[in-house]
């Protein structure tokens, strides 16, 4: 008997639908990720390592437009990966890299990892860049891990463009090392042609500083560091306070900008002690913050967006000015409201550190947990003629302890701390902002400051206004008359060249360009006696701003175990600091004015702020010391932290000129009057 068909039809109906259900499971299967794609297996070598074990492969790349028949223009997108792997026995924290790029690299992008230099991508790293760990900075061990690759090792996605190569070479970097201390690492092997790796080991000589253990690195020394500490924790946001010192002895920074790189989408509600230039709540509003706060079923933020003070990702953060310091909402915070100045420790320590605080947002999925942070990374300061930082990335340190302002025996520790250490750095491709002219009491005649020492090509501030189109950057400066050093570059002109025919010396066609900087200096060799001599100073001032507790240090070779007093600043010997002497004005006269109009300013140039004194130095402490020689002019001068250029030559004695023109002189005068007495004597007879 056959079975009716609807109930054929219905079999086959709940057979379909219950086999549509079954889905595939992995189980543990630890060789696929959340995307379903297999993991990169480590390579073979590191079997063989007992150390940290770092990796570089070349993975793609595709010519881009324009196309180019010039191969060393032609532009290529690549990508890359590269990878850290603990393979020791010790935790390695703070895991630092570095890639020896060598075809003008561009990067577009880098997961896993931030880039070191805290630039803004595209980043050009055609010399080479430093890695570190984010937000993996420690790697642990496969001991106390069971082998979790996951927790000891770190793998960098890189996206970029690169230059210079035939379409079927392999590009790969020079070298890649570890850049932790205490490590050694050989030459990098090759595996193939796209992949290379290197086991770094640890250093046996290496000693390091004994610290006590704990359970985050040991604070760092460097010329500026930054501290970041959460010291409130609520439900969805923090408290954070950023405490800034300088611990350079010739380090200052002058109405400092402070900019870093949010990386989770957080945001500043408010602050206290400083202020972002740019108060605007609309990249929250349209933004992921205010997306998921106008969900019914997600309480974000219970907060007016009207009121927040910055959603930018990476804000521009200034210190607010002394007016505030005793503001109720935005001030009352020891070491803040300094105008954006932060002072050298030895000139005045209270004036060498600036703290302020900052109200972060969070969101998801760090909203969740309290005790989730991430600090911001890319760190960047500047100021108004300081000189160039440049700082690492935030390393996690041993919470701070903050004593009891009341004065009881007791300690507030924050919750979590992170450290940012800045150091001094002068890039090649910039100019100085400020300069040395040198003179002498035995030669008339001034070396100013030589050609574009800082800068030239453009209009400056101040009273410059010539450039490359009218002059020559590689012509030598033309002597001066020291009055000249008291007008500006603009009304020199004249001056030099009267000057030049007056000394018989060339005039070239094309000018040299002005030194185009701001603050100028002159180191003036006033005497020279047998058991001593002076030397004068001057500072001016060409730009329209002021200084406010201005500072200038002197560097010198021979003459420094010499230095007895300098009359009108306050002098301080620096042994340490490669025999400096460091020079700031008295109470009351360190104010270093600005520009200021001529007496009718219709005809008379501006007038430079100056100040100068005079620095006496004894010879008993230096002996066999030529000052007329080189030895009694500076080899470095610095102002406000600044380096400044320095000529590359000093006045010379004239008296073997004078005596040679005596001695050329001399026949000329005895020829001439052997033929008036005998053009007489003919006469005569």
């Amino acid at each position: 008997m056959k079975k009716p068909l609807p109930f054929l039809f219905l079999a086959l109906i709940i057979i379909i639908s219950t086999f549509w259900r079954v889905e595939i499971c992995y189980g543990q299967d630890y060789d696929y990720n959340d995307g379903g794609k297999p993991k990169a297996a480590p390579p073979p070598e590191v079997q063989d390592c007992n150390g940290i074990f770092l990796s570089y492969t070349f993975i793609s790349r595709v010519k881009e437009l324009p196309h180019v028949k010039n191969v060393s223009a032609q532009a290529w997108a690549f990508k890359a990966e590269a990878a850290v792997l603990n393979a020791g026995k010790d935790e390695l924290k703070a895991w630092k890299m570095f890639v020896g790029f060598q075809h003008d690299e561009i990067l577009v992008s880098v997961d896993g990892a931030v880039v070191m230099d805290g630039g803004d991508f595209p980043m050009a790293v055609g010399n080479g860049t430093y890695f570190s760990g984010f937000s993996l900075a420690d790697l642990k061990t496969a001991i106390e891990t069971a082998g979790d690759y996951d927790q000891i090792q770190a793998t960098v996605g890189i996206i970029g463009t690169m230059f210079g190569l035939k379409p079927k070479a392999v590009p790969m970097p020079k070298t890649i090392r570890l850049e932790n201390d205490g490590f050694q690492c050989p030459a990098p092997h090759r595996h193939g042609t796209s992949a290379m790796y290197v086991c770094c080991k640890s250093d046996p000589k290496y000693k390091a500083k004994t610290t006590k253990t704990t359970k985050f690195l040991p604070r760092q020394n460097g010329d500026l560091s930054f501290t970041y500490d959460i010291i409130q924790a609520f439900s969805g946001n923090y408290l954070a306070q950023v405490t800034i010192d300088n611990n350079n002895s010739l380090g200052r920074l002058d109405h400092w900008n402070l900019t870093w790189e949010w990386t989770r989408g957080e945001f500043i509600y408010a602050m206290r002690g400083a202020y972002t230039h740019r108060h605007d709540s609309s990249d929250c509003i349209y933004g992921p913050a205010g997306l998921i706060s106008i969900n019914p079923n997600n309480i974000y933020c219970p907060c007016s967006w009207s009121q927040v003070m910055n959603c930018q990702k990476k804000p521009t953060i200034s210190d607010l000015p002394a007016d505030r310091a005793e503001d109720e909402k935005v001030g009352k915070l020891p070491f803040c409201c300094r105008n954006g100045t932060l002072l050298p420790p030895q000139m005045d320590s209270n004036k060498s550190r600036s703290i302020f605080q900052l109200q972060v947002y969070k969101v998801p999925p760090d909203v969740s947990n309290r005790t989730t942070f991430y600090p911001p990374q890319k760190w960047q300061v500047d100021g108004v003629l300081n000189p160039d930082y440049k700082c690492g990335s935030p390393l996690r340190v041993d919470p701070t302890e903050f004593p009891d302002p009341s004065g009881l025996q007791s300690v507030t520790t924050a919750i979590a701390s992170w450290q940012v250490v800045c150091n001094i750095t002068r890039p090649k491709t910039r100019h100085s902002r400020c300069c040395v002219s040198f003179s002498a009491y035995y030669n008339d005649s001034v070396v100013p400051c030589n050609t574009c020492a800082c800068g030239c090509g453009q209009k400056t501030t101040g009273s410059f206004d010539i450039t490359t189109t009218t002059c020559d950057p590689e012509a030598q400066p033309l002597l001066l008359p020291p009055e000249a050093l008291l007008v500006p570059f603009a009304n020199r002109t004249e001056k030099a060249k009267a000057w030049a025919r007056i000394k018989h010396n060339n005039i070239p066609k094309t000018l040299p360009c002005p030194d185009n900087c701001g603050l100028s200096m002159n180191w003036h060799i006033n005497t020279d006696y047998k058991s001593g001599w002076t030397a004068r100073i001057t500072l001016f001032n060409w730009l329209n701003t002021s200084f406010d507790d201005w500072f200038a240090a002197i560097q010198m070779k021979k003459a420094y175990p010499g230095y007895e007093n300098v009359y009108s600043f306050n002098g301080t010997r620096l042994p340490d600091v490669n025999n400096t002497i460091f020079l700031q004005g008295l109470p009351g006269l360190n104010y270093l004015m600005g520009m200021t109009n001529g007496t009718n300013p219709r005809t008379d140039p501006r007038v430079p702020g100056k100040q100068q004194s005079v620095i006496s130095f004894a010879k008993k402490r230096t002996p066999g010391i030529d000052v007329r020689g080189g030895d009694g002019f500076p080899t470095k001068v610095f102002f406000n932290g600044e380096e400044c250029e320095i000529p590359v030559h000093f006045p010379t004695s004239s008296s073997r000129r004078r005596r040679a023109e005596v001695g050329l002189g001399l026949p000329v005068l005895v020829a001439a009057a052997l033929t008036f007495v005998l053009v007489v004597d003919r006469h005569l007879h």
